[in-house]
């Protein structure tokens, strides 16, 4: 069995290690048998997205955002819409999340629009939201935690379409104000969890894996379990080093 990795944008959408999310997607996959193939897709290509098994897009800066929204929005936004529709996987960090709601009105003015996956809007906040997150998630009738960094002004608000992928144990998630942090949407996952996210959360890294593999294969395909001691272990120790710094609860929940 074979899994192709869309990396959109991966010279503009890439900061704080993102692109560290498609080595742990790529390792872990083949270390439960398949073969990976990944492909980069930049400005003003129009591939079929529903080719694919996961699409990745990472975060940006204000100016790498500006210049690639039209083009999600408009070029790509279409194809990418449709592929999601059809079960495509998705994971979108930071600026690329962003991007994959209805639109983000940044702080110098301008109107980003935004490619529609997710039922959000983003707005810039007067002050940035930095610092290790420890988000408490629910996903397929399982509790987990998952660990990150974020450093964002935007803030973002989920419509009534779109769930939130897990509400803030500490840090502030998506605006500081509702407890909510990222966004999932059929096999759609938005966040704003830097670190990079999937190294230091295998249990979404083969969420992610095991929802492509089903959509590809059929909901009978069944993959052989990873070990993941090593990093489950450090999972538990960023979460220990994280409330040994003195961050506290949140209080929104």
């Amino acid at each position: 069995m074979k899994l192709t990795i869309c990396h959109l944008y991966p010279d503009l959408m890439n900061i704080y290690g993102d692109r560290g999310n498609i080595i742990a997607l790529s390792r872990r996959a083949t270390w439960a048998g398949l073969d990976v193939e990944v492909r980069r897709v930049d400005l003003g290509e129009r591939p079929d997205l529903r080719t694919f098994d996961i699409l990745f897009i990472g975060g940006g800066q204000d100016a790498q955002q500006a210049l690639v929204a039209r083009d999600l929005a408009e070029v790509k936004g279409p194809s990418l819409r449709a592929a999601v529709d059809d079960g495509l996987v998705v994971l979108a960090i930071c600026g690329g999340y962003q991007l994959l709601g209805r639109y983000f009105h940044t702080g110098s003015g301008a109107m980003l629009p935004g490619a529609e996956v997710f039922d959000a809007c983003t707005v810039a906040g007067s002050r940035r939201c930095i610092g290790d997150v420890i988000v408490r998630s629910q996903i397929d009738g399982q509790a987990h935690t998952l660990v990150g960094f974020e450093n964002h002004s935007g803030k973002t608000y989920l419509g009534a379409r779109t769930r939130p992928l897990g509400h803030v144990l500490v840090g502030s998630g998506n605006n500081g104000e509702d407890g909510s942090e990222g966004a999932t949407d059929r096999n759609a996952f938005g966040t704003y969890l830097h670190g990079s996210l999937l190294p230091k959360n295998p249990w979404l890294t083969d969420l992610l894996i095991r929802r492509a593999v089903e959509r590809r294969y059929g909901p009978a395909t069944s993959l052989p379990p990873v070990d993941d001691g090593p990093e489950r272990q450090a999972h538990e120790a960023i979460i220990a080093r994280i409330r040994a710094r003195g961050r506290v609860d949140s209080g929104v929940i």
